[in-house]
C-alpha cells in the first residue's frame, strides 16, 4: 500500500472514531449502570461501509473515548472490547460481494448477540452483580438491532450516493 493511501485510510478511521464519539454522546439514555445511545447505528454503518480494520478501531476507540469524556471511565475498557469485535465481526460477515439478505441478516444478529452478551459478561465480571448486567440486555438488545438496520441502511444509502467510498475499505 503506498503512503498517500495508506495516510488516507488512517485519516479516515480517525474521521469515523469522532463519528462514533458524537454518536454515543449526542443522545444518551440512562440505565440502571450506564446508557443507551446511538454508536450502533455508526458502528453498523462503518463495518458495512468501511471494512474489518475500520470498524474495529472507529468502534473500540470511538465508545471507549465517549466514555471517557463523559463521566464512564469504568466502562472504557468494556466499550473498547465490545464494540471493537462489534464492528470487527460485522464486517467480516459483510465482507464477501454481493451481500445477500442472509449475510446482513447474521450480521444484525452478530451485532445484537455481541453488545448484549459482551457486556452481560464483562460488566458481572468488572463491574456489577450478574442480576444487575441481565437487567441491561434487553435495552442492549434494542440498541444493538436499532443499530444495525439504521447502520445498514445509512451505509446502503452512502454507497448508492458516492459509489467511491467503496475504496476507502480497510
Amino acid at each position: 500500500m503506498n503512503k498517500e493511501k495508506h495516510a488516507l485510510k488512517v485519516a479516515v478511521v480517525t474521521v469515523l472514531t469522532a463519528v462514533v464519539v458524537v454518536f454515543t454522546l449526542v443522545i444518551r439514555i440512562p440505565t440502571t449502570k450506564g446508557y443507551l445511545n446511538l454508536c450502533d447505528v455508526a458502528i453498523c454503518f462503518i463495518a458495512f461501509t468501511f471494512g474489518p480494520i475500520s470498524a474495529f478501531l472507529a468502534a473500540g476507540l470511538g465508545t471507549a473515548i465517549a466514555d471517557l469524556i463523559s463521566g464512564y471511565a469504568q466502562w472504557a475498557p468494556i466499550s473498547f472490547v465490545v464494540h471493537g469485535i462489534e464492528g470487527l465481526l460485522i464486517a467480516l460477515i459483510v465482507r464477501k460481494q454481493p451481500l445477500s439478505k442472509m449475510r446482513i441478516l447474521l450480521a444484525a444478529i452478530g451485532c445484537i448477540l455481541t453488545v448484549s452478551l459482551g457486556y452481560f459478561v464483562l460488566s458481572a465480571l468488572f463491574i456489577s452483580t450478574v442480576a444487575v448486567a441481565a437487567a441491561e440486555i434487553p435495552p442492549n438488545m434494542i440498541q444493538a438491532g436499532v443499530g444495525a438496520v439504521f447502520g445498514f441502511a445509512l451505509s446502503k444509502a452512502i454507497k448508492r450516493a458516492y459509489p467511491p467510498v467503496s475504496a476507502l475499505s480497510w
